[in-house]
C-alpha cells in the first residue's frame, strides 16, 4: 500500500467513526519513504544547520544501504518564511514547491517569536510525515547545532527509525 492508499483509508475509517489510532503499518510505510529517499532537501540556507541535518541523515542512511543519497539545501533564502504564522512548515513547502526532492527536512521558528522551533520531515507534496518541538532557545540554552540534532532524532524516534543509542 502508498501513502495515498493508506491516507484515504484512514480518512474512510475517521469519517466512519472506527479509526482507533496509528497503524503499524501506517507507521513502516512513513518509515520506508525516509529510508529509500534518495533526494533529500533541507530547506535552510544555513550552513550550521544543514551540516547536523546531513551528517545525522548520512549515519542513518548508510546504515540502511542506501548508498545513492542527494542531501542538499534549498537555494532560496528561507528567510521570508518569518513573515508567516508557521515558519518552519512554511519553509518546508518552499521546498516541496522549488524542488524534486522525495524528502524535505524544514526547521524553523514553531508560531509566533518566542514561540520556540519546530522540525519537520514532509514529503514531496508537502504532507508532513513526523516532526519534533523545541522550547524557545531562551528556556533550553543549547547551541542551533544541539537543538537541530535533538529534533532531528526525536522526529525519527517517533517512527522507529532510531533508538536510545543517541
Amino acid at each position: 500500500m502508498g501513502i495515498e492508499e493508506s491516507i484515504k483509508c484512514a480518512y474512510v475509517e475517521s469519517y466512519n467513526g472506527i479509526r482507533k489510532g496509528d497503524k503499524k503499518e501506517e507507521v513502516e510505510l512513513i518509515k520506508q519513504m525516509i529510508l529509500n529517499a534518495k533526494n533529500i532537501v533541507v530547506a535552510t540556507n544555513n550552513p550550521k544547520k544543514f551540516k547536523v541535518v546531513k551528517d545525522i541523515l548520512l549515519k542513518i542512511l548508510n546504515k540502511e544501504k542506501n548508498k545513492n543519497i542527494v542531501i542538499s539545501k534549498i537555494d532560496i533564502p528561507t528567510e521570508v518564511s518569518d513573515l508567516t504564522r508557521m515558519p518552519a512548515l512554511n519553509k518546508g513547502l518552499i521546498a516541496a514547491d522549488t524542488s524534486n526532492a522525495d524528502i524535505i527536512i524544514a526547521r524553523g521558528r514553531f508560531g509566533v517569536p518566542g514561540s520556540g522551533s519546530m522540525l519537520l520531515i514532509m514529503d514531496n507534496k508537502g504532507r508532513i510525515l513526523t516532526g519534533s518541538l523545541s522550547p524557545s532557545s531562551i528556556i533550553h540554552k543549547k547551541s542551533i547545532e544541539d537543538t537541530v540534532k535533538s529534533e532531528l532524532i526525536d522526529a525519527l524516534k517517533r517512527i522507529g527509525i532510531t533508538g536510545n543509542h543517541w
